[in-house]
């Protein structure tokens, strides 16, 4: 950790204002995910491109997220089948700030990623008129026939293009639970990056095709879910959590067989 403090204090600093500036709430977006051990490599690449965001001091985050579906898991279902559109309702919460937002996100027939969102500090049971309204506004669903099913805890580093054309977020350790389980995957890194037009002039994408860091989507919705619920229909997911369970979740977790 130590290491990693001085990799990003060696990043200017950006505010949330200036990154606010590219909060590319309609985007391209590319995840890529990769053990830990890689983790100061690549910030070191980044450095010459990037700024990082700071608040309050602070440059790596804690964020927790509450995720929302129906009792027959329409939204989590959608993603398995790779349908399109298709919708997250999330209450995120972002530790470091003390705010916090309601948020949907839509991706669309296009794979364009559109997000919106409003402020929430509270939790699901104290929905107002408004979120309410929010949600039937922005999604095919309401409140009444959406629960919790998900929460998910990480650290988050932002780093912004110093041209502004980009900017992506790196999670670290995330960890999932439901009300049944936990599972903590403290080797992975998700980075995504997001772009409002051609992601492939980014210099990350060089970044990463240097360190041998594949493009694979990942959502950290269904992945949390598929870990914590293996009746849930997770074909189309096995690649995925296989490897995590090859390359990435430590031997001194709970063992998943996939």
């Amino acid at each position: 950790m130590d290491d990693l403090n001085k990799i990003l204090a060696a990043f200017d600093p950006v505010s949330l204002d200036e990154i606010n500036e590219v909060k590319l709430m309609s985007r391209i977006d590319r995840k890529y995910w990769f053990h830990i051990s890689k983790l100061n490599e690549f910030l070191e690449m980044a450095l010459p491109y990037y700024h990082i965001l700071e608040i309050n001091g602070q440059r790596l985050m804690e964020y927790e997220t509450e995720y929302f579906d129906t009792t027959d898991n329409q939204m989590y279902l959608y993603h398995h089948r790779r349908e399109l559109p298709r919708h997250k309702i999330r209450l995120r919460k972002y530790l470091s700030t003390a705010t916090g937002f309601l948020e949907v996100k839509l991706k669309t027939n296009k794979k364009l990623t559109v997000k919106s969102r409003i402020e929430n500090k509270n939790s699901f049971a104290d929905f107002n008129d408004k979120h309410k309204q929010f949600i039937s506004n922005h999604t095919p669903y309401n409140c009444y026939e959406i629960h919790p099913a998900l929460n998910n805890r990480f650290r988050r580093l932002t780093l912004i293009n110093k041209d502004k054309h980009d900017r992506c977020t790196i999670d670290i350790s995330p960890v999932f639970w439901n009300e049944k389980d936990t599972v903590s995957l403290e080797d992975l890194v998700i980075f995504e990056l997001k772009k409002g037009h051609s992601i492939h002039s980014s210099p990350m994408v060089a970044i990463a095709r240097k360190l041998k860091i594949r493009q694979r989507g990942m959502s950290k919705y269904c992945t949390g879910r598929a870990l914590l619920e293996p009746k849930l229909k997770q074909n189309a997911f096995k690649p995925r959590l296989r490897f995590l369970q090859k390359h990435i979740i430590q031997q001194s977790t709970k063992t998943w067989n996939y």
